[in-house]
């Protein structure tokens, strides 16, 4: 799970890099899911014979900054609790419920700070490395969105991205309970999305050479982004979920953005603000309430199905199988280990 959330890392910030340099996000995307598949399709065809999130975080990192897209990110857990609650998916009576909620809070409040409150500038140490392509193409990328709606736009559009994936994570679980192929059903996203976005890229941007690709930022940018982020890192979190289970998986999320914010600081020259931090913090906080009552959920589950086969044959029920006085019902497995994954 650590080289997962270094993948990931490495999406925020090539991905900031290579848009800067010109590319436009809309043919990023396209690119990503089209090599994606290509890279998934022998994975899914020997081992068993994943859009409108990707638009809106790609153009949202692009008028935002890689840490701030990281850490809004660790909001997706807490968005899709909240829709599944609207939707009587999720219990709120009992603890875990009443945590979850409040996760959920702490997040909302982390996201409006990182979005709305800037604050001074952290005074941190200057970069040892200096690289005069990346700091030409980010000085010019900074004058092209010097005004100061651009960040605010790039925050509302990561959230809008989190509540994309939170409402297709809700039609998954009905889905996966039907048809549990996540690498075929990879590939079919992929490639259905990689022509929703082309027709998207299209319409957007008219130029030939919006869509070159040469020895350079865009093309690595473009292959990190469909073979490490689209290919890799779903197929590893996959088969960690399978080992360890979705909360598991989702305890290294703020991992990423801690590489995020060193990665930036170092290679893009990233400054920090006293509101980012503050932000990051509630959320991480958030975060980390949500998942301990969903991992409260799932004991509890997990004890009153234990009871239930102890009275088919005929034992003794053990303690704790009820909470607060309400039955448990069990989450569906597949829906939890795509909250998990976040985004492909």
């Amino acid at each position: 799970m650590i080289l997962v959330q270094l993948g990931l890392a490495g999406l925020n910030v090539l991905s900031k890099l290579t848009m800067a340099s010109g590319m436009s996000p809309y043919v990023l995307i396209t690119y990503r899911n089209l090599l994606g598949a290509v890279f998934l399709a022998p994975f899914a065809f020997f081992f068993e014979r994943a859009t409108m999130n990707q638009v809106f975080y790609f153009v949202g990192l692009k008028y935002s900054r890689p840490t701030v897209a990281s850490a809004l990110n660790n909001t997706l857990p807490a968005v899709t609790f909240a829709l599944a609650a609207a939707l009587k998916m999720e219990p709120v009576a009992a603890l875990a419920g009443k945590a979850k909620v409040g996760g959920t809070a702490l997040c909302v409040v982390g996201s409006m700070l990182m979005t709305f409150y800037r604050g001074p500038l952290v005074r941190t140490l200057a970069s040892p490395i200096h690289w005069p392509y990346v700091q030409r193409t980010m000085a010019a990328e900074a004058a092209a969105h010097a005004g100061g709606h651009t960040a605010a736009l790039g925050a509302a559009l990561v959230i809008a991205s989190n509540v994309a994936w939170a409402v297709w994570f809700i039609v998954q679980k009905k889905m996966s309970n039907s048809y549990a192929s996540p690498y075929t059903t990879t590939v079919l996203m992929a490639s259905m999305a990689s022509v929703q976005c082309g027709a998207i890229a299209v319409a957007a941007e008219h130029r030939l050479s919006a869509w070159a690709l040469g020895f350079d930022i865009r093309l690595i940018g473009s292959l990190y982004a469909g073979v490490v982020a689209s290919g890799i890192v779903i197929a590893v979190m996959s088969w960690c979920i399978q080992v360890r289970g979705p909360v598991f998986v989702s305890m290294f999320s703020p991992m990423m953005l801690i590489i995020v914010a060193v990665v930036g600081w170092g290679i893009l020259g990233e400054k920090i603000r006293v509101g980012s931090m503050i932000g990051a913090v509630f959320i991480v906080v958030g975060l980390y309430t949500v998942l301990w009552g969903k991992g409260r959920d799932i004991v509890a589950t997990e004890t009153a199905e234990d009871d239930e086969e102890k009275k088919i044959g005929g034992g003794e029920p053990s303690n704790g199988a009820v909470v607060d006085g309400s039955a448990v019902s069990r989450p569906c497995p597949a829906a939890d280990s795509h909250e998990a994954t976040g985004k492909p």
